[in-house]
C-alpha cells in the first residue's frame, strides 16, 4: 500500500500495528513518518519536550516482531512514572531540565515489551499541576483544533500530540482530571482507571496520597481498551491490588452492557457556570444513550462541593511544599528560583498548615467515597460535561500583575497565614477548578471515569467533551458504552492538518 501522512494520522495504534504485522508498511517507514508529522507540528503546537532520533532508531533493531504493537510509535507524558532510563523527567520545571533517569518504570517497561517505539516526551504543567500546560521553563502548548486556545491539563503536550495525528497514543496521567481534561479540549478518548490499576512502581508507590493514576489518550475506544490490557496489573509493593478483570479489556469491550440505570447531572459542584453548549451537548449524549436502550434520569451524589474544593487546595499545597522542598535540597536556592511564582505561593501556603490540618483532610475523602457510592446503589453510571467551560485563551489563566507582585512580596516574606488572610489562594483555586468542576470527585473516591468527544462549541471551533462515571473497577462497563457511542456517533478525533 502507498504509505504518507495521510494513510498515517487515518490509522489508530491498532491499525498501525496490523499494517506493520501483516508487511503493508515497515516500523521503519512508520518511525520516517512519525519524525515528518514532529517536524510539521511542533514549532506548531509546542507539544515535545524531549525526542532522541538515535535512540528509536536503536529500539527497531532490537523489536520483537510478535509483540502485539511492535513498531508503534509513542510519546511519554514528562513526568512520574513515566520515567524512560537515560532520558530526563522534568515535571514540567526549570530546576529538572538535566534530571536524567537510571532506570525504566514499571510502566514504560511494559510499553517496550509490547512493542512500542518512544519517540520521545511530551509537555506538562510544571508539576503537573494546572488545568492547561503553560510552564515557563518549556513554553505554552497550543491546541491544534484552535492554536489561540490551551490544550487543558496536565496531560496537555500528549493531547496535543495525539489529536495532530503526530503519534495514535500518548501516556497520560489524572490526579483530578489531568487525563479527562486534556481528551475534552482535544476531542479525544481519556479513560482514567481505577485507584492502583496501573502501578506506578518502582520510583512511586501512589502519586499525591492516591489521587492520581495513569494512562493513555487516543483517538479509538479500542486502544484504550487495549492499552489499558497492557498496562493493567499491579506490581510487588503496590499500596492497591484492584480484582482483576473475567477477561481481557478488549474482549469485555465488546460485549453488551445491557440496558444500563444512567444518572445525568449538568449543574456545577461549585455551583458555578456551566457553558449552554456544553450542556446541550451532554444532554443531547443522554438523548443517544436513551435510544440505545438505557435509562437515563437526573439525579446527582450528595456531596459538598466547597468540601472537596478545600480537600484538592490542600492536597494541592502539601504535595507542592514537598516537592519544593526536594528541589531545595537537591539544587539549594538556585533550584528554588527556577519554579514557578504561582508554585512557590502553593508551597508556602503548605507549609502553613500543620500535619493535623491534613490528616483532617484526608479523612474527608472517605466521607466523600461513601457519598459517590450510594449513588452507584441506584445507578450503573454517572454523566456529566467533562469540563464547564470551552477552552481558555493562551494566557488567560494567568495571575494578573497586581496580584503577581502582591505574591511575590508574600511569599518573600515567608507569611503563609497572612497569604492565606488575603483570600488569594482561594481565588487561585475557585479560578483554577471553576472551569473544570467535574473531574475531581473521581480522584478523590478512586472511581474509574472516561471523557469522550461528543461534539464542539464556539461554532463548531472547539472541541466538548462528556464524561461518564463508574464504580470501582468497572473500566469494562465505561468502555462497553463509550463503543456504543462511538459506534452511534461520528466522532472527529483528529485535527485537521
Amino acid at each position: 500500500m502507498s504509505f504518507g501522512p495521510d494513510q498515517y494520522r487515518q490509522l489508530d495504534a491498532t491499525a498501525l500495528a496490523e499494517a506493520i504485522r501483516n508487511g503493508s508498511v515497515s516500523a521503519q517507514q512508520v518511525l520516517e513518518q512519525t519524525w515528518q508529522e514532529i517536524d510539521f507540528w511542533q514549532p506548531k503546537l509546542n507539544a515535545l519536550v524531549w525526542q532522541d532520533r538515535e535512540r528509536t532508531a536503536a529500539q527497531l533493531k532490537t523489536l520483537n516482531p510478535a509483540a502485539p504493537f511492535a513498531g508503534v510509535p509513542l510519546l511519554l507524558k514528562d513526568t512520574a512514572p513515566n520515567h524512560l532510563a537515560g532520558a530526563p523527567t522534568t515535571d514540567g520545571c526549570g530546576a529538572h531540565r538535566h534530571r536524567i533517569m537510571q532506570r525504566n518504570s514499571y510502566m514504560v517497561d511494559r510499553l517496550i515489551r509490547a512493542g512500542f517505539i518512544i519517540a520521545g516526551k511530551t509537555n506538562v504543567p510544571e508539576f503537573c499541576l494546572k488545568g492547561t500546560t503553560e510552564p515557563e521553563a518549556f513554553g505554552p502548548t497550543r491546541n491544534p483544533w484552535s492554536s489561540d486556545h490551551i490544550t487543558g491539563g496536565s496531560s496537555g503536550g500528549s493531547a496535543a500530540a495525539v489529536a495532530a495525528g503526530i503519534v495514535p497514543v500518548a501516556t497520560a496521567s489524572d490526579g483530578g482530571g489531568s487525563i479527562r481534561i486534556p481528551a475534552a479540549y482535544c476531542s479525544l478518548i481519556g479513560l482514567k482507571p481505577t485507584r492502583g490499576r496501573v502501578s506506578e512502581g518502582p520510583h512511586l508507590g501512589q502519586l499525591w496520597d492516591g489521587m492520581s493514576t495513569d494512562h493513555v489518550l487516543v483517538r479509538s475506544v479500542r486502544d484504550s481498551a487495549a492499552l489499558l490490557d497492557i498496562l493493567a496489573g499491579a506490581e510487588p509493593g503496590d499500596p492497591h491490588h484492584p480484582e482483576p478483570p473475567t477477561d481481557s479489556f478488549l474482549n469485555l469491550m465488546q460485549r453488551d452492557p445491557g440496558k444500563l440505570r444512567i444518572a445525568i447531572d449538568t449543574r456545577s459542584p461549585l455551583a458555578g457556570e456551566v457553558d449552554p453548549e456544553i450542556r446541550r451537548i451532554t444532554e443531547q449524549t443522554a438523548e443517544k444513550l436513551t435510544a440505545l436502550g438505557h435509562s437515563v434520569e437526573e439525579a446527582r451524589p450528595d456531596i459538598d462541593g466547597k468540601l472537596m474544593a478545600r480537600c484538592y487546595l490542600m492536597l494541592y499545597a502539601g504535595q507542592v511544599a514537598c516537592e519544593l522542598a526536594e528541589i531545595r535540597q537537591r539544587y539549594g536556592a538556585e533550584g528554588l528560583r527556577q519554579t514557578e511564582l504561582d508554585s512557590r505561593v502553593l508551597a508556602l501556603l503548605g507549609n502553613s498548615f500543620t500535619a493535623g490540618d491534613y490528616a483532617q483532610h484526608l479523612r474527608h475523602w472517605n466521607t466523600l467515597a461513601r457519598q459517590f457510592a450510594a449513588l452507584f446503589s441506584r445507578f450503573d453510571l454517572y454523566l456529566t460535561p467533562t469540563t464547564a467551560q470551552p477552552p481558555a485563551r493562551i494566557g488567560e489563566q494567568d495571575l494578573p500583575a497586581g496580584e503577581a507582585i502582591g505574591a511575590r512580596i508574600v511569599t518573600t516574606l515567608g507569611a503563609g497565614k497572612l497569604l492565606r488572610a488575603t483570600g488569594l489562594v482561594d481565588k487561585m483555586a475557585e479560578q483554577a477548578l471553576a472551569r473544570v468542576p467535574f473531574t475531581q470527585l473521581a480522584n478523590f473516591c478512586g472511581t474509574p471515569g472516561i471523557s469522550l468527544p461528543m461534539g464542539f462549541c464556539a461554532n463548531g471551533t472547539l472541541p466538548v467533551g462528556v464524561q461518564l462515571n463508574a464504580a470501582q473497577g468497572q473500566e469494562a462497563l465505561l468502555l462497553q458504552v463509550a463503543k456504543q457511542l462511538e459506534s452511534a456517533s461520528q466522532w472527529h478525533t483528529l485535527a485537521p492538518r
